[in-house]
């Protein structure tokens, strides 16, 4: 038997039963409801390039190892997309809307080839919220809430199942929590390239504590 025909399965033996229900709950809620879980399903991404930006603002003026964990978020991010590329690909899940019958889609059903497990969109939400945790922790449980949120639309539009969300945002956590703190390593890297011609985008850091206390002479007068 082919590695491939041991892949490909049907996941509604493991969650079917819950997916049929939130479903269920998307097919008999308000229109408008369903019309904003669907365009933050759609979108609701690219809050988190703007959380990577704000922390990347605030860190300007922090030591240069937070400053290389912000820089890092995005390449976890990427870090974490791949790996869970290699899982979609060597688990090839169909779709929930395409297999259970009665469920209904409110975004259009991926077609076979674009396989349900697990959930890219959860897998770069969680990446980007647990990379950000370790830079500031408010943002980063700002950011994982808003991680969940889009783990759980993912399954209320009716394009994955609730252990596809989980296993994505699994994916992702892991991925910071390995690679945020080396990243964390490399702040003498960020010291060099403060002092290059990149000082304007990574701004001075943090002052010594005698700069921080005593400002200026002038100032003291």
């Amino acid at each position: 038997m082919s590695s491939r025909a041991l892949a490909v399965y049907d996941g509604s033996g493991i969650d079917g039963s819950l997916y049929t229900r939130v479903n269920g709950w998307a097919q008999s809620a308000p229109h408008w409801l369903d019309e904003l879980i669907k365009l933050w399903s759609a979108i609701g991404l690219g809050l988190f390039a703007v959380f990577m930006l704000y922390a990347w603002w605030r860190a300007r003026g922090a030591d240069s190892a937070v400053m290389a964990k912000v820089l890092a978020s995005p390449v976890i991010v990427v870090v974490a997309y791949a790996v869970n590329s290699v899982f979609k690909g060597s688990v090839e899940e169909l779709r929930p809307c395409a297999q259970i019958p009665g469920s209904l889609a409110l975004e259009t059903c991926p077609a076979a080839g674009d396989w349900s497990f697990p959930s890219n969109h959860s897998t770069i939400a969680f990446a980007a919220a647990a990379s950000l945790w370790f830079v500031d922790r408010r943002l980063g449980w700002v950011a994982g809430l808003f991680a969940v949120l889009m783990a759980a639309s993912r399954v209320w539009v009716g394009v994955h199942y609730p252990h596809d969300v989980a296993v994505g945002a699994l994916v992702g956590i892991l991925a910071a929590v390995v690679l945020t703190p080396l990243a964390g390593r490399c702040g003498p890297l960020v010291d060099r390239m403060r002092a290059s011609a990149l000082r304007p985008l990574l701004g001075p850091g943090e002052l010594p504590v005698v700069a921080r206390a005593y400002p200026s002479h002038r100032a003291s007068r």
